[in-house]
């Protein structure tokens, strides 16, 4: 923690020399605005109710305006030579961070080289922050046994409002409020409560916020039976967690092994010691069978996800922090769950970029999940069936233990997978070769389902000029626009920026510009015209826009009422549908060339992922991967499953570049309204932080500065370089140095991204 005390100075703000003593002295850290704490006075009146992890407001500055920050240490002071403001008042009534969740934030602030203040504000819900109440309301529903009771031989006697309010719930089983039950009844709460006295009816006190839906709380679904290969996973999870040690399980698992059931019986471990679980998964697999799943297993699950309004987060904060809740399924942010008991920590499909949150703090939750486990002295497990290199090479060096899953569950095959050459001019028919035609019209014929997988959506990602080749881009980024057919819009999917697409060149007036690339509306439309009895179905950003979409379509598949599934990565994992015979990779190179170091391994995991789902049931499954480059080491390894060949390939390149996991990695980003001034800026700071790291290490490299791979979006020129060392401490210092000295124009913005997962 030394790196930490010299990150973060406490400095009271002198006034005149003062010799009072036994003072009891709050540290508070700001929010935003001042980067470092400052020490305040607690008076008398405040001492016995402050309490660490509370907000507070003081007095600022010299105009002393009142702001609020997080008290974050109290101490006694019995020698300061300083006459310190005092604190004005408390906000909280109670903390809202525990002392653990301090330490967690302060760590994230030097690992991720931002203020405390900010990671506060990170893993605090805003509903939380803004002191948002929730309110407590009495649900009604019919009792169960209500109709064997009312045609019992002695029938309790009821009103004729009291009979009203039976035979509207008779119509209408949902849950209902019992205020908005009276009001439809036209009638007092009086009647319903009588109801509830005699039997007929069940009322039930719930504290929601406006718009919150109340978990199901009855689980019905049993354990499975583990195979060999799932009982050593379970053990090395549980034997750590017996032992009150930390231990980081990687569970190495092919698609369809029984992760999930492993999971969930940990999680039953664990609640039998009275300890809460944290079970994080990428946003795109908080599939209604992902809580469906959970629910049906766990009592009180909380399930944590983008969709949530503020009130509905603040519902469930709330009864994780009371302790109500002991399984916390979510995405990214559920990482912060305010878990007083926690036994446990589980990252599924731990390889997803979705894990790295892209605005500052630039926290990456699987990191984050590692220091919170250590700290609280529980397990840590990470699962997939590919694992993010730097995991693997963490299990290859001893840093974790590699739990192997290599078989299906009921030893199920996995599918073939066949490699289609599309250089190939006989394969070509338009998205779709002959050969995946040909899979699909056979697979429709024996009534099974198809997923197609496209990872790029629109129409087409081009629209060019044949005469004077002027390309439609985006005035803000530079970039092509794409266009979507539905409404005839050329649209940037970076800035969003759109607009009505030409119907002649801008620039040289000609007709008929060429419309190029597949996108997956195009493929939607070639697919319809291939396929017309086919019942198709398109899941992408485009389509799935209204909270319960997803949800929607995902349940239209499983009932057999799309036949053909197509869209973007979001249908490549989470999804287990038997009657999936085959999966088609329409263009497995859409990443494999991008200038980033993780082109190969994103093309392997994702290609082996949408290939894992199919194959589930009992008339197997095959996969069709079209692409440009069937010699590459990625779609070789993963036409076989054979993650350990990619792994071997993989590593001596990364060995080559000192890239992740040989060095730690950071990106400066610069970005600025006038070109010439935002790449002199980072060749500035680029210049400082080399000779930062020269004063501290031979082991270094820099890369750069250029241009940005995207060098502009929404109107700014962007100029990055990247940063190694073979010391993580060395690599930090220089770049925490070169960020208290540099003093950029003020135009100009720059970040820096520790452990990066995109170069765009």
């Amino acid at each position: 923690m030394a790196a930490q005390q010299n990150l973060f100075t406490f400095e009271a703000e002198p006034w005149e020399a003062d010799d009072r003593r036994d003072r009891l002295i709050a540290t508070v850290v700001f929010p935003a605005g001042v980067e470092q704490p400052f020490d305040y006075e607690v008076p008398e009146p405040l001492r016995a109710s402050i309490k660490i992890g509370q907000r507070v407001e003081v007095p600022l500055g010299r105009g002393n305006r009142p702001t609020v920050g997080y008290c974050v240490k109290l101490a006694p002071n019995t020698t300061s030579q300083h006459k310190l403001k005092s604190v004005g008042r408390i906000i909280d009534e109670r903390p809202l961070l525990t002392p653990a969740m301090l330490n967690l934030t302060r760590w994230m602030a030097d690992h991720y080289l931002c203020t405390w203040g900010t990671t506060l504000q990170t893993v605090l819900p805003a509903a939380v922050r803004a002191k948002q109440t929730l309110r407590e309301i009495t649900q009604v529903t019919l009792h169960p046994q209500v109709h064997q009771r009312l045609a019992a031989s002695q029938p309790p006697k009821i009103t004729p409002k009291q009979q009203a309010v039976l035979a509207y719930l008779t119509k209408n089983p949902a849950t209902i409020s019992l205020a908005d039950l009276a009001r439809q009844c036209e009638c007092t709460p009086g009647p319903i409560q009588s109801l509830a006295k005699k039997g007929l009816i069940k009322l039930t006190k719930r504290f929601v916020g406006e718009g919150v839906g109340v978990e199901a709380d009855t689980p019905s679904e049993a354990q499975l039976k583990l195979n060999q290969d799932q009982t050593r996973a379970l053990a090395a999870i549980i034997d750590p967690m017996r032992a009150g040690e930390h231990a980081t399980i990687l569970i190495h698992g092919v698609t369809g092994s029984g992760k999930t059931e492993v999971y969930m019986q940990a999680i039953d471990e664990t609640l039998s010691f009275g300890r809460q679980a944290i079970m994080l998964v990428p946003e795109i697999s908080l599939t209604p069978q992902t809580r469906e799943r959970f629910q049906a297993r766990f009592a009180q699950v909380a399930v944590l996800h983008s969709h949530l309004r503020d009130a509905e987060r603040l519902w469930h904060w709330e009864r994780i922090a009371r302790g109500e809740v002991s399984v916390i399924v979510g995405a990214r942010s559920a990482v912060f769950a305010p878990c007083s008991r926690l036994g446990l920590i589980i990252l599924d499909e731990e390889h997803e970029g979705s894990f790295k949150q892209s605005e500052t703090p630039r926290y990456h939750a699987r990191d984050v999940a590692l220091w919170r486990a250590r700290e609280e002295s529980v397990p840590l497990v990470l699962g997939s069936a590919t694992p993010a290199i730097e995991s693997w090479h963490r299990a290859q060096s001893g840093q974790a233990v590699l739990c192997e899953l290599p078989r299906r569950v009921s030893n199920r095959p996995l599918p073939d997978v066949l490699t289609v050459d599309m250089r190939d001019a006989r394969q070509v028919r338009g998205a779709l070769s002959r050969q995946l035609q040909n899979a699909m019209k056979q697979t429709l014929a024996d009534r099974g389902q198809i997923i197609l997988l496209l990872n790029r959506r629109g129409y087409s990602t081009h629209i060019q000029c044949p005469g004077c080749g002027f390309v439609v881009r985006c005035p803000d980024c530079e970039l092509p626009l794409t266009h979507h057919r539905t409404g005839e819009i050329a649209v940037c999917h970076y800035c969003d920026h759109s607009e009505r697409a030409p119907a002649a060149c801008p620039q040289c007036k000609l007709p008929g510009l060429r419309y190029s690339g597949m996108g997956t509306q195009r493929l939607e439309a070639e697919v319809k015209a291939s396929f017309p009895e086919a019942r198709v179905l398109r899941m992408d950003t485009d389509t799935m826009k209204q909270p319960d979409s997803h949800a929607r379509a995902f349940e239209a598949f499983s009932k057999h009422e799309v036949d053909i599934l197509l869209g973007t990565q979001m249908i490549a994992k989470g999804l287990d549908f038997p009657n999936v015979l085959l999966v088609g990779v329409v263009n497995a190179d859409t990443a494999l060339h991008l200038p980033d170091f993780r082109a190969a391994e994103r093309t392997f995991q994702l290609v082996t992922q949408v290939a894992g789902r199919t194959g589930r049931g009992e008339r197997g499954g095959r996969v069709l991967v079209q692409t440009l480059n069937p010699d590459h080491y990625a779609i070789q390894a993963a036409s076989r499953h054979d993650y350990a060949q990619f792994a071997a390939q993989e590593m001596p390149l990364r060995e080559g570049g000192h890239f992740p996991p040989i060095w730690p990695l950071a990106r400066v980003i610069v970005r600025g309204p006038n070109e010439q001034v935002a790449q002199a800026t980072a060749q500035t700071l680029a210049d400082q932080v080399r000779k930062n790291l020269e004063q501290l290490t031979p082991d270094l490299r820099l890369l750069g500065p250029a241009a940005a791979p995207m060098p502009k979006l929404r109107n700014l020129y962007r100029f990055h370089f990247l940063a190694q060392a073979a010391d993580e401490g060395h690599l930090r210092t220089a770049l925490r140095q070169a960020q208290l000295s540099a003093a950029p124009p003020e135009e100009v913005q720059w970040v820096v991204d520790i452990d990066p997962q995109e170069m765009l």
